[in-house]
């Protein structure tokens, strides 16, 4: 079926320009498959924001449940969901045994700048790739995706955006939460959902015409900037991936961010953050901090995340090997530690609320915010939010930022007696009247002051390694079936 075959209807807003590209490597990149039949849908969260980027947020209720509640196909988009292939390292141990086994690719389409997105499920129905699982989400996974992505949009990280939740009338029995617990299917709104992991199946396989394939749908699909002059297709991926990566783990680390599972399969290339698991922001200063209660060896640890990060690029270019000789993957990998340098001084310095000075006075600066924060036993959140522009500072931390000129810092938030957190018990206290009442205010409420906080930080900075403008970016200079010499 073309998905011309399904017009769009009058209904939808001029804004709404469907554009399913991921058909062209459909074939060896995911399988066809149906969402799963729901007892119930009843629309829990629709994020009519992120809905207005892409020309969705004119539909009615009824109409956003019959796409997102029983996946009636976007007019003019996939006839059928994709549950895509990939494989990938889960806390540094290879599984070829992975795939969306909970979720599927739904629909693409441009949104207001031009740029591709995909609408992606988690929660859907049992897939090929589910294994042993129901292919479900509980409610309160739902809900705590939704207020990690508006948090860390909030503060400025590259992250997914929760686009739906709907109920859907299922009990669902799971070990870390009291059971039987409520279901949800959830859509999100991404970039992409081309993973390290995708790239790592293809090696596997030793699948060199696919991976060219995937190289230049990359390049075209998620703009970045073209590379050093006259490098191959391969390596200029790599080099905008290292570079998203790179200033992803920054924007983790000044959000006091920890993803808890950085398994490759959970890496975009594109750059978001996403797939929400056991996520939590930092109490107080600790790099050794996990966030999943199964990380025993605390691998993926606050302030390990950089590392990881680093780590998982290396996997990609293992990976591009196929396709590519070793020293133009090294040297993109090499420009890791400085970007992650870079992107730490100008993300620190936008949240502390500040203008940067130069990378030798910004590193100065982190270290006595870091100091600062050890000795005060401060997290980020309450740190950042008592020195805006600077403001209280003492000691050493005021020596640090003597020549730092203060951004605008105008926004009633910042006058008032605390900020506002995400941690753990506050995430409980938004769960605990949806559990006990079906009472949705708290957590309503929670969400207008996210946004209302992200306000007052202002835009944050642009992230790297894309390109400003949207729509097409040109390939890089040599077209890689024509260059590399395989693995």
């Amino acid at each position: 079926m073309d998905p011309s075959d399904n017009p769009r209807p009058s209904a939808f807003a001029p804004g709404y320009i469907p554009d399913p590209r991921i058909l062209s490597l459909a074939r060896w990149l995911g399988d066809p498959v149906r969402a799963a039949p729901f007892p119930e849908t009843r629309l829990r969260w629709r994020n009519d924001r992120a809905a207005a980027t892409v020309g969705l947020d004119g539909l009615d209720d009824a109409q956003w449940i019959a796409h997102f509640g029983r996946f009636e196909p976007l007019p003019g988009n996939l006839p059928e969901p994709l549950a895509l292939r990939y494989h990938g390292h889960q806390f540094r141990v290879y599984n070829p045994d992975l795939g969306d086994g909970r979720g599927f690719l739904f629909a693409q389409m441009r949104d207001d700048g031009g740029r591709l997105l995909d609408l992606g499920t988690k929660g859907s129905g049992q897939t090929p790739w589910s294994r042993r699982g129901d292919g479900r989400l509980t409610l309160k996974g739902a809900v705590r995706e939704v207020l990690a992505t508006e948090m860390l949009e909030a503060l400025g990280v590259p992250t997914s955006r929760t686009f739906s939740v709907i109920e859907t009338g299922e009990a669902l029995w799971r070990g870390d939460e009291p059971s039987p617990t409520r279901s949800a299917v959830l859509v999100r709104l991404s970039h992409g959902h081309i993973r390290i992991g995708t790239f790592q199946r293809l090696l596997a396989l030793e699948s060199a015409d696919e991976m060219r394939e995937l190289v230049d749908y990359c390049l075209a699909t998620f703009p970045g900037p073209a590379g050093p002059e006259g490098v191959s297709p391969a390596a200029c991926l790599l080099h905008q991936v290292v570079e998203r990566l790179a200033d992803l783990a920054a924007a983790w680390m000044v959000a006091g961010f920890v993803h808890g599972v950085l398994n490759t399969d959970n890496m975009n290339v594109s750059g978001e953050s996403f797939d929400y698991g056991p996520w939590r922001w930092l109490p107080r200063w600790d790099p050794n901090f996990t966030a999943a209660y199964f990380d025993h060896q605390g691998l993926y640890a606050y302030g390990r995340q950089p590392q990881t990060l680093h780590w998982n690029c290396g996997q990609l270019a293992v990976a591009l090997r196929l396709i590519e000789d070793t020293a133009p993957l090294v040297a993109a990998l090499d420009r890791f530690p400085a970007l992650y340098a870079e992107a730490m001084a100008r993300r620190w310095c936008w949240r502390l609320g500040v203008e940067p000075r130069g990378q030798e006075a910004d590193a100065a600066l982190i270290a006595a915010c870091e100091t600062a924060m050890g000795e005060s036993g401060q997290g980020p959140d309450a740190f950042f939010f008592a020195r805006r522009a600077g403001r209280g500072a003492t000691g050493a931390l005021a020596q640090a930022l003597r020549e730092y000129q203060p951004s605008p810092s105008v926004h009633a938030y910042w006058n008032e007696n605390a900020p506002l957190t995400m941690l753990i018990e506050d995430m409980e206290a938004i769960w605990a009247p949806i559990a006990d009442h079906d009472d949705w205010d708290l957590f309503t409420n929670t969400i207008a002051a996210i946004r209302r906080m992200g306000e007052a930080h202002g835009a944050p900075p642009a992230p790297a390694g894309t390109l400003a403008s949207g729509g097409e970016a040109p390939l890089a200079p040599v077209r890689s079936g024509s260059n590399g010499s395989g693995a």
